[in-house]
């Protein structure tokens, strides 16, 4: 009788663990894809951006070498497994090739008045907030998954099988010196 208390009580654990590793799986896998989001928005907005150097090499051929240098700073890869900090080299890139960019514009008011610079503009920002957002849930998803990690007793299943906690997305605090679109 004892043996299948103890029998039960083990299994009862293994089930538990098991449950425990699943949550954990599927929190890590949460985590994964709202990274990649992230990078999904940067590649967007660096091709609206990339488009709106294209519309600027119009107005400025004179300056097209200083846009040609914004081009090639793309850093931006759409990895299949993006880092955070990846995530946060992209996002230094594509701020100072807009910085550049804008400033290259505030030279040439005809162009900030053509209307593909103001649509392209405004698609920039549309995916400056879907970065934001993404970010946003990044980080909530990371805090939920570092709770299951961290807290007992999912910490004991987490520790032995390796599920380590994730580092969050530090805030940008330069988006106070950004340029306004």
């Amino acid at each position: 009788m004892t043996w299948i208390v103890v029998l039960i009580i083990v299994a009862l654990l293994i089930l538990w663990g098991i449950s425990v590793q699943n949550k954990l799986v599927q929190s890590d896998e949460l985590c994964k894809n709202a990274l990649k989001q992230i990078n999904v928005q940067q590649v967007s907005r660096y091709d609206a951006i990339a488009a709106l150097v294209k519309l600027t090499r119009e107005y400025a051929s004179y300056e097209a070498d200083t846009l040609q240098k914004v081009i090639e700073q793309r850093k931006i890869t759409a990895s299949a497994n993006p880092t955070v900090a990846d995530i946060n080299a992209n996002e230094a890139a594509l701020r100072e090739m807009s910085a550049k960019l804008i400033a290259v514009a505030e030279n040439y008011p005809e162009l900030k008045a053509n209307e593909s610079y103001q649509k392209t503009m405004d698609s920039i920002k549309e995916y400056e907030e879907n970065v934001r957002l993404a970010r946003m849930t990044f980080n909530d998803t990371v805090t939920k998954y570092n709770n299951q990690v961290r807290m007992f007793p999912g910490s004991l299943v987490a520790g032995i099988l390796n599920f380590p906690a994730r580092e969050y997305l530090a805030e940008d605090t330069s988006k106070k010196d950004y340029p306004a679109f």
